[in-house]
């Protein structure tokens, strides 16, 4: 593996646990149901991020970022 796809699937994964992160964090401060939802089921997160977009873009957008981050790699 070249260095560069290395450290590109380095960052996009880090990106996408702080995504995770960030959106447990903002589950738990609307709903403490929502936020176990989202901790132990990873996927239902993200939905979760969507339906709350005001709330929870930044989280969504790190996401993509990581997303796309992997893909380059």
């Amino acid at each position: 593996m070249e260095p560069v796809s290395a450290a590109l699937i380095t960052f996009g994964g880090a990106l996408l646990l702080a995504s995770w992160i960030m959106l447990i964090i903002t589950s738990f401060t609307e709903d403490m149901t929502w936020g176990l939802c989202s901790l132990f089921l990873p996927p239902l997160a993200y939905l979760y991020g969507l339906f709350r977009w005001p709330k929870a873009h930044e989280a969504i957008l790190a996401a993509v970022l990581g997303w796309v981050l992997i893909i380059l790699a």
